[in-house]
């Protein structure tokens, strides 16, 4: 089944960013070595809508700059009910592969590191999360992404399929 990419524009939203990860990182040239740093950041409005960016710099102020700017063009809608996610779902990027699963209210974000930085920035309050595989911060938080894209909520479920919520529901 292909995933359809729900794209949100950036006008009047505040977003929040989380410096999920940062590396130095070496360019070896005849001279010596060159560092720079690499940063991914996420940022979401905490209310459903979720963005991620990779910005690279000299510096480490620039990068996490041009990683929150990378974030704010890539910034997708996310079904959240009642704090928690629709469905169970597993994804997979590169090595890393994820389980999300919907949670009672008071439960908490129960994931850890890159994972838990994209489901409290989408707005999610309570959710089970593992990793499985690659613990790489880039692959998981691609991991949750795609996740998070195929997510549907049961208004989304009717309206595709042409019934009533009831018949979502009840067969």
């Amino acid at each position: 089944m292909a995933t359809t990419i729900r794209k949100v524009k950036t006008t009047d939203l505040e977003l929040k960013d989380r410096l999920v990860s940062i590396q130095r990182v070496t360019k070896v040239t005849k001279g010596g070595r060159t560092f720079s740093f690499s940063a991914i950041v996420v940022v979401g409005n905490e209310n459903g809508i979720v963005g991620y960016g990779l910005g690279k710099a000299s510096e480490v102020t620039t990068a996490i700059a041009k990683g929150v700017e990378d974030a704010k063009k890539n910034l997708i809608k996310v079904p959240v009910l009642h704090g928690t996610i629709p469905h169970e779902q597993v994804s997979k990027f590169g090595g890393a592969n994820i389980l999300l699963k919907p949670a009672s209210n008071g439960t908490g974000v129960k994931a850890g590191g890159a994972m838990r930085a994209v489901l409290e920035s989408v707005g999610i309050t309570d959710v089970l999360a593992k990793s499985k595989g690659s613990s790489n911060p880039h692959n998981l938080v691609k991991a949750t992404f795609a996740a998070l894209l195929e997510l549907r909520d049961p208004y989304t479920v009717a309206q595709h399929r042409g019934v009533s919520m009831d018949k979502v529901f009840n067969g």
